[in-house]
């Protein structure tokens, strides 16, 4: 119906030998615009790429962490999480990085490996699990008591008390195997940093 209607709009005009349809006046282009541009929907990627692992990112590995706050530090892949994240930990005893997710771009994988045999499978679960490290939110202090607390330091933050057991009982487990290697501990407490005249390329990890 549309199709014929634009038809019979249109105006046949010859020019010269050929002829062809002219747009009716009210298909003309306005001579006017809006000054202001019409707001259009954005292109949201609803499908999630799924990211697959690098074949030395297997857990029990020994990563070199190149980004945070851990920077340089050695820490033990415990799991594969989706979109490219990965659980590792210190462990917390031996060099103070607790349990956390890093960015699998963001580390070097080295050749040793640490056995988890020992390590429950259930606990590595719940650690994984979504959610599991989401900050609580403070509630927001409002009226006198906010008032009167500016330009106080704010508390520290306290790890929770089943965040703590998780990371002792991790944290025994991997002593368990790595007491078992002669200067395994002292390794995964060195911090690993670069000097003048290394070649990164060149080194073998």
């Amino acid at each position: 119906m549309s199709a014929t209607l634009e038809a019979t709009a249109n105006q046949k005009k010859t020019f010269g030998k050929s002829t062809r349809e002219v747009p009716h006046h009210s298909q003309k282009a306005s001579k006017w615009y809006p000054a202001e541009d019409e707001a259009q929907h954005k292109k949201v990627r609803k499908s999630i790429r799924t990211s697959a692992p690098r074949s030395t990112l297997t857990p029990g590995a020994v990563l070199i962490l190149l980004a945070g706050r851990f920077r340089g530090k050695r820490v033990v892949l415990l799991s594969n999480l989706p979109q490219g994240v990965l659980l590792v930990t210190g462990p917390f005893k031996v060099n103070g990085v607790p349990l956390r997710r890093v960015n699998a771009r963001y580390v070097i994988a080295t050749s040793y490996k640490i056995d988890l045999a020992g390590l429950d499978s259930k606990k590595i679960e719940e650690v994984s699990a979504e959610g599991y490290f989401t900050a609580d939110k403070a509630e927001k202090k409002k009226g006198e008591e906010a008032f009167f607390k500016q330009g106080e330091k704010p508390e520290k933050k306290k790890p929770s008390s089943s965040r703590a057991a998780d990371q002792k009982a991790v944290d025994k487990a991997l002593l368990a195997t790595i007491k078992k290697e002669p200067f395994l501990i002292s390794y995964l407490s060195s911090t690993f940093s670069l000097r003048k005249g290394d070649r990164p390329h060149e080194m073998v990890w």
